[in-house]
């Protein structure tokens, strides 16, 4: 590995797997600010994540390898998104590519995975989160797709690395494509990360929750896998976000040097909007999520057309 490599590999392992916690604190603590409250500090998903760790498993009476699994399952599938998703254009390759598709399959996978484990206790409460979920997923992923392929577009290949390096610079947002895919994908980070409007990771109403639903029949160790998975993901959607969606400079060591403020900058984005907008109702949560898929197929096509 030349330096710019091994720079980029380990602002990716550290990040990703130690890192990521500080993305949801972040959101969190100034969220509070911006209403007012003192509220958590940043460092708080640590503090839930160490006292989690020390205590034991809790396994629901009559569950079966569907329950015990996911938690293991989830946290495999959101550590190999880590790896598969460089943080530059010289991002090294882990042993799992950097394929687009392959990582819109592993998000999927932990999605399936903690919703067959819903379905395993069959908790009311917990069916009724993954219920919503899975229906709120179809619209999520394929927006998610519609989102990179305008990417992907742009810089004529699925490779990771390659779409960071074709998305670089100035030149290439000289048109409409990327500003349309980069609207659509902003519908997607919302929603990959729970924010409002379309859920509320505040609260702790049963009859209202979607993410935190599945959640509810695991504590200990288990749950702590299953907060960290969700502290990945923001990583995961927010790198991307910063990287791809966002101006960045065409050189690796440039684009490690701004990752950490633009990253900031998207949680303070959240943090704005969860502030601002209220929570959709769940039938209006598909309809909001199909308006980003519509324009990045409105970049699919212009990008097209501009082929042609």
């Amino acid at each position: 590995m030349n330096p710019a490599e091994l720079a980029a590999g380990a602002a990716q392992i550290v990040g990703g797997l130690v890192a990521a916690p500080l993305l949801p604190g972040t959101i969190q603590h100034w969220k509070a600010r911006l209403q007012g409250r003192r509220g958590p500090s940043p460092l708080q998903p640590y503090r839930e994540l160490k006292r989690l760790w020390g205590k034991s498993r809790v396994a629901v009476e009559g569950s079966g390898i569907a329950y015990r699994a996911a938690p293991l399952l989830v946290a495999a599938a959101l550590g190999t998104a880590v790896l598969l998703v460089p943080v530059t254009s010289a991002g090294p390759d882990w042993g799992v590519g950097h394929d687009v598709l392959a990582l819109a399959g592993l998000l999927s996978l932990a999605r399936f995975a903690l919703a067959a484990s819903s379905f395993d206790t069959a908790n009311g409460f917990a069916l009724m989160g993954a219920s919503r979920d899975l229906m709120i997923s179809i619209f999520v992923e394929a927006t998610l797709v519609l989102s990179l392929a305008v990417a992907v577009l742009a810089a004529r290949s699925t490779d990771l690395t390659d779409v960071i390096t074709g998305t670089a610079g100035l030149a290439a947002w000289s048109g409409p494509v990327l500003v349309l895919g980069s609207i659509g994908y902003a519908f997607v980070v919302v929603a990959e990360t729970g924010r409002q409007p379309i859920d509320n990771p505040d609260t702790h109403l049963e009859l209202t929750m979607i993410h935190e639903g599945p959640l509810l029949e695991y504590a200990g160790r288990d749950l702590a896998f299953l907060q960290w998975a969700m502290a990945a993901r923001h990583w995961v959607v927010l790198v991307i976000a910063a990287q791809i969606f966002l101006p960045h400079p065409p050189g690796p060591w440039g684009q490690l040097a701004t990752l950490p403020v633009t990253l900031v900058l998207l949680c303070g984005a959240l943090a704005v909007t969860e502030t601002l907008v209220a929570k959709s109702g769940i039938l209006r949560a598909p309809r909001l999520i199909a308006t980003g898929a519509l324009v990045a197929l409105l970049g699919i096509t212009v990008g097209l057309a501009g082929l042609s």
